[in-house]
């Protein structure tokens, strides 16, 4: 990959549909990328767009598939998709953990096995979108926090191993951005807005983050500005991590 920004580059953004990844497909864009568009929903504001459900590796293939026809091969992976069910440790059920696996963690393997192929031989770039939630303990999200934590590790492990083919595997670890995500969980407490208010002063910052906030941060892990970057976590938290307890 040259100095460039993204001009001529192909990206596939995951999870595209709404919050972090619908940020992340206007920012590429705007840096002159192509952007290829992949959620369970539907899409907008991509150069293409395809429906699956990460949990069907066949889907993730059959879609992938579709899109590099469009688009041709992929340079770049911006991996948002994730679901973030609540449970206790030990009141979550087998099948919720094994479902959060099978999104959070499988399925960003099952985009990367497709697309790496695509880079070997020329370099690329992987962004997995992970959480605070990997480092640091939230009751009630027993599942989705070990979820990213594994994320995490199988992207340093990857980074290693696709270093000899200068594919670089980055991980954004966000605290709490303004998501569709994020305001369910407000939705379900017994005061959403009271909620809201004492998540917001968890961050030194006074607010919380934006999915333009992440989208910025992707953009740069994806691009070749980012050249001598790999295996690292990049936190995105507003000083949350600083005081969090």
């Amino acid at each position: 990959m040259s100095e460039a920004g993204m001009q001529g580059r192909t990206v596939l953004v995951t999870g595209a549909a709404s919050g972090i990844g619908a940020a992340v497909v206007t920012r590429l864009r705007a840096d002159g990328a192509r952007v290829a568009a992949l959620d369970q929903g539907v899409s907008s504001g991509a150069d293409a767009t395809a429906v699956a459900d990460l949990r069907s590796p066949d889907a993730v293939s059959a879609a992938i598939a579709d899109l590099r026809a469009a688009l041709g091969p992929f340079d770049a992976l911006v991996h948002c998709a994730g679901i973030c069910p609540p449970g206790s440790t030990l009141d979550s059920t087998d099948d919720l953990w094994l479902d959060v696996y099978s999104v959070n963690v499988l399925g960003a393997l099952r985009v990367m096995r497709e697309l790496v192929p695509d880079m070997r031989g020329r370099g690329g770039s992987i962004v997995l979108v992970s959480s605070i939630n990997a480092r640091f303990a939230t009751p009630g999200l027993a599942a989705y926090a070990a979820s990213k934590a594994a994320l995490e590790e199988m992207a340093r492990t990857a980074a290693l191993e696709l270093a000899p083919d200068n594919i670089r595997v980055n991980t954004i670890a966000p605290a709490s951005v303004d998501t569709p995500m994020l305001q369910a969980s407000f939705a379900r407490a017994a005061d959403p807005a009271a909620a809201r208010r004492s998540n917001e002063q968890r961050h030194p910052l006074g607010r919380l983050g934006t999915p333009a906030d992440a989208a910025e941060l992707a953009l740069f892990l994806a691009s070749p500005r980012s050249g001598w970057i790999t295996g690292s976590v990049f936190a995105l938290d507003g000083g949350a991590g600083v005081t969090r307890r």
